[in-house]
């Protein structure tokens, strides 16, 4: 990393899907040991605790196209400037989720840091689903199914103008690994918003080197570097048990060790997430286990 300095920033944030849980994976990652294990490959550590979330029982869903979103945009609005903050201080964000809504609120403030520095940033989403849905065409009304439609500049204005710009991350520059789960209209918006999305059978065909190698070239044309955004349920069930959102088929142990592998060899990451981990049915807290390996070797940790 070019940074040494690692901020990690909580963000127990459930309002962005119907299965509960994901709120306490923050909680799940430091008890694996996260900072402990970061510290230990050689980085400057600091815990800036949890961004302040609503609690569902405590506010009302809304319209149901969009269920909880002056909440979520609210609590994003919170991250993003904790995050911007941090990389002003010259730190490295890891944020932890929560559900993957909360990577609005963390792109927007890594947006904001380098739009008036007069750059721009790409980002590569490891995941099984596209999250392109948008309040029209999301069966579900979960906006955890919406937030890279909200970064490339489509869905909710609450979230697209969040900090006053859109689009967050030019779509040329956005980049979907690990795609096997799309819903049927949703299709429209992964072929028409102009992102880049390989999914789980261009890894099968092309393998993981060829497909993660393009993403980074995509990711960083142009761009100052770019924020990685790791969805669990992009590693497959057998080894990923406790996410939000559970589809077989997806990328073995070894396949997204190599993946995050790459990413830090890029040199040209500038931020982290990890999000949808969900201590409720995972067992003994082996999914925010493998996360955290993820996230050291996303950080630099080496076999030799």
């Amino acid at each position: 990393m070019a940074r040494s300095h690692i901020s990690i920033i909580g963000a127990p944030l459930d309002l962005g899907q119907g299965r509960r849980g994901v709120d306490m994976g923050p909680s799940a990652l430091r008890v694996a040991n996260l900072n402990a294990r970061v510290a230990g490959l050689g980085y400057e550590v600091e815990d800036l605790g949890n961004v302040a979330v609503e609690q569902a029982e405590a506010a009302p869903a809304g319209h149901p196209r969009a269920k909880y979103l002056p909440q979520i945009a609210a609590a994003c609005g919170r991250l993003g400037t904790m995050v911007e903050q941090s990389l002003q201080r010259g730190s490295v964000p890891l944020v932890l989720g929560g559900d993957h809504s909360v990577a609005v609120g963390t792109v927007s403030g890594i947006a904001r840091f380098f739009r008036e520095q007069e750059q721009r940033v790409g980002l590569i989403w490891l995941d099984a689903h596209a999250d392109m849905n948008t309040p029209e065409s999301s069966p579900s009304g979960n906006v955890h199914g919406m937030p890279l439609a909200c970064i490339v500049g489509h869905g909710p204005v609450e979230l697209t103008d969040l900090f006053g710009f859109r689009p967050k991350v030019q779509p040329g520059n956005a980049v979907i690994v690990g795609l096997r789960d799309v819903d049927q209209t949703e299709k429209l918006h992964v072929r028409e918003f102009g992102v880049h999305a390989f999914t789980m059978r261009e890894i099968d065909e092309r393998g993981m080197r060829s497909v993660m190698d393009e993403a980074i070239r995509l990711a960083s044309d142009g761009t100052a570097g770019f924020h990685l955004s790791l969805d669990m349920d992009f590693v497959d069930p057998q080894d990923a048990p406790g996410v939000g959102t559970p589809v077989r088929g997806g990328v073995t142990y070894r396949e997204a060790h190599l993946a995050m592998e790459m990413i830090c060899d890029s040199r040209r990451v500038v931020s982290l997430e990890a999000v949808e981990v969900n201590p409720v049915i995972d067992e003994s807290n082996r999914t925010a286990d493998l996360a955290v390996e993820l996230i050291m070797s996303g950080l630099g940790k080496r076999i030799l």
